[in-house]
């Protein structure tokens, strides 16, 4: 032993070509430290292949997707209400995430193509339209969880008031007509204050042909008659001036038309002015996008949409009615000419739109009934007057 160590360090010092033999070697192996000491390790101890890994990969999957259905099983056996509702959030989240994939899409070619949003085709435009809803309403969700702890008590919220707190992804079949008829009858509740400030304003047209013509046609629509589309096209020269128009409208006045239209009321009337031009604004883009496009291009669900969101409730009405109705909106809508400057005073004619447009839910004060099936010709469309 103490000659193997006077050989090796002999060797060690001056170079010497004396190899050690192979005990010293094995045992200098052994208590050598380092990876450049260490023996090569054997090829079965490297890195698995890619096909390995894509084996692992599919495995994982595959069991996870195994646990995944027999953890639903087991709630749709034991708790069969809850989930339900399991099931309709993680639907509403895959189709929310959709969206978004698909609005970012379309921003990006906006972006890429210096595409401007009336330019854009009207399924594009309504979906950026219904996302831009969908996100505001998400976000004061997310706005309210930001304290601390605060996210349980978001959770029972949600499930408590799902209309007022959740988008229609996260609705199940049942609570999306009902929530729709509650949308509807809040609009109804304004309908009789508009057709009152109305007949009041009708005193105050100067021309005496429109000041009849206005009146006679609120007469109309308290008694459940509706008017043509030419008693309509006849008012444009009303709502461009005093005191019509939407410059001239009171608070009051503002908020009516906000609910009428489904907007938020509770905001500063310079803001209500800027929501309700606007939201005639791309009304109007849309009516034309539609019209290039063709009401018969559009699926049944389609056409309900186009119809709930210019006023009418067509949540119980054939398709075919739903059809003429929209085909007699975009006859009034592509008549007129979209005005050259968005804060025109043609947008206030919307509110008059608005109003006999939704007549066909709104009870008279006679009790009769206006039939929601008859094609309205009241679009807001008709807001815009010519610049």
């Amino acid at each position: 032993m103490a000659l193997s160590r006077v050989c090796w360090s002999r060797a060690a010092l001056w170079g010497s070509a004396v190899a050690p033999g192979p005990f010293v070697t094995r045992r200098l192996q052994l208590g050598r430290s380092g990876s450049a000491w260490r023996a090569p390790r054997s090829s079965k101890l490297h890195l698995s292949p890619k096909a390995d890994v894509k084996n692992l990969i599919s495995y994982v999957v595959t069991k996870t997707r195994a646990i995944n259905g027999t953890y639903h099983r087991f709630l749709g056996r034991h708790f069969p209400r809850f989930y339900a509702l399991y099931t309709v959030f993680m639907k509403g989240i895959q189709m929310l995430w959709a969206d978004a994939k698909k609005a970012r899409r379309i921003k990006a070619n906006m972006w890429k193509h210096n595409v401007k949003f009336h330019q854009l085709s009207y399924r594009e435009m309504e979906h950026l339209r219904q996302f831009r809803r969908d996100v505001t309403k998400c976000l004061f969700v997310g706005v309210i969880s930001i304290p601390p702890f605060a996210n349980y008590l978001v959770f029972l919220l949600m499930y408590l008031f799902p209309r007022q707190l959740l988008v229609k992804h996260f609705w199940t079949p049942k609570q999306q007509i009902d929530f729709l008829d509650i949308y509807h009858s809040l609009r109804k509740q304004s309908h009789s204050e508009i057709i009152a400030y109305l007949e009041r304003a009708s005193a105050l047209v100067s021309d005496e042909r429109l000041r009849w013509h206005l009146t006679d046609v609120c007469t109309k629509v308290q008694n459940g008659t509706h008017p043509t589309a030419h008693d309509i096209l006849a008012l444009r020269e009303c709502f461009s001036t005093y005191p019509l128009g939407l410059n001239q409208l009171q608070a009051l006045q503002m908020k009516a038309l906000s609910r009428a239209l489904l907007l938020t009321p509770y905001l500063p009337p310079p803001l209500l002015r800027w929501r309700l031009k606007s939201h005639t604004t791309v009304i109007h883009q849309l009516d034309r996008a539609l019209a290039k496009l063709g009401i018969g291009q559009l699926t049944a669900q389609e056409v309900k949409s186009a119809c709930y969101l210019r006023g009418l409730n067509s949540t119980h009405i054939a398709d075919d009615r739903c059809r003429a109705w929209l085909g007699e909106w975009l006859q009034i809508s592509c008549s007129l000419k979209e005005p050259s400057s968005p804060r025109s005073v043609w947008a206030h004619c919307e509110k008059t739109a608005v109003i006999v447009q939704t007549v066909p839910h709104w009870t008279p004060p006679n009790g009769v009934q206006a039939l929601c099936s008859v094609p309205r010709p009241t679009c807001i469309s008709s807001f815009k007057e010519k610049g």
